[in-house]
């Protein structure tokens, strides 16, 4: 890691608007991301993590207050979304269209952002179904969200996320509705991509434990506010907030082997 890939300056953001309406959902965060970082944002729900990485792939909705900054030193230019930063959300079954095949949908990344050809955004969409071994890619080309697991149609997910080669890549609460064996895999795979490509991974979700097997560093988000940040070690052997503490305390017991080395490759 060489550099700093984005820079956030006492960023604040507001859901609502008037007295009465206005919601705070982040209160003056200060934060950066070094290039090739592979960095977790830890909190309840409601503490603030989510809104972080809509914040940063510029997917707040509409008649949002945003006060601060994002600057983004690695890129050199505004970041373009879609291209620069890939998403994966939490729940495939909504974020896929039922419509589109998983081919169709993964080979528009990269016609659209890379302006390639359908007959070359298909050939890339086949290939990063293999990367994120689904079956049979060629098979899994034609077929429908609906007709795969949750656990596939997140590898489909991920593929489309990373189709338009990002250099950031946000996986938000990627694998909270998976069960415990397929989270560990998509970690796994996540993990994989990530050194693969080079890119930067902004990993959101309320499991320390989970996050603390394959991430740099954590950042520990409560009430809207950065809690604490640091290398996973530090925060995990001495934490300096008893919040921290507590989200520790309530996992199983994080000097056992990472749950990703619990899954074959």
């Amino acid at each position: 890691m060489s550099g700093i890939f984005c820079s956030v300056r006492q960023l604040s953001v507001t859901y609502g608007r008037g007295k009465n309406n206005a919601a705070a959902a982040l209160d003056g965060i200060d934060l950066d991301i070094a290039v090739g970082e592979r960095l977790a944002v830890i909190g309840e729900s409601g503490s603030g993590k989510s809104t972080l990485a809509r914040a940063l792939a510029g997917l707040l909705p509409e008649g949002t207050e945003v006060a601060g900054e994002m600057v983004w030193p690695a890129l050199g230019h505004p970041p373009r979304p879609g291209r620069d930063f890939g998403f994966v959300f939490q729940d495939p079954g909504t974020s896929l269209n039922p419509v589109l095949t998983v081919g169709e949908q993964i080979a528009e990344g990269a016609r659209r952002h890379l302006g390639a050809s359908w007959k070359h955004a298909s050939l890339r969409a086949e290939e990063l179904l293999e990367r994120v071994r689904i079956p049979q890619p060629g098979k899994a080309m034609r077929a429908f969200p609906h007709q795969l697991s949750g656990g596939q149609r997140q590898r489909v997910a991920i593929a489309a996320a990373i189709a338009a080669k990002p250099a950031l890549l946000i996986a938000d609460e990627a694998t909270s509705a998976l069960d415990v064996v397929v989270q560990a895999e998509i970690v796994r795979l996540l993990d994989g991509l990530v050194r693969e490509d080079g890119m930067t991974l902004l990993f959101i979700t309320h499991d320390i434990a989970l996050a603390s097997a394959f991430v740099d560093r954590i950042a520990v988000f409560r009430d809207a506010r950065l809690v604490e940040a640091g290398p996973v070690r530090s925060v995990i052997s001495a934490p300096e907030s008893s919040y921290t503490a507590a989200l520790i305390a309530s996992h199983r017991d994080l000097t056992t082997p990472p749950l990703i080395s619990e899954v074959a490759p």
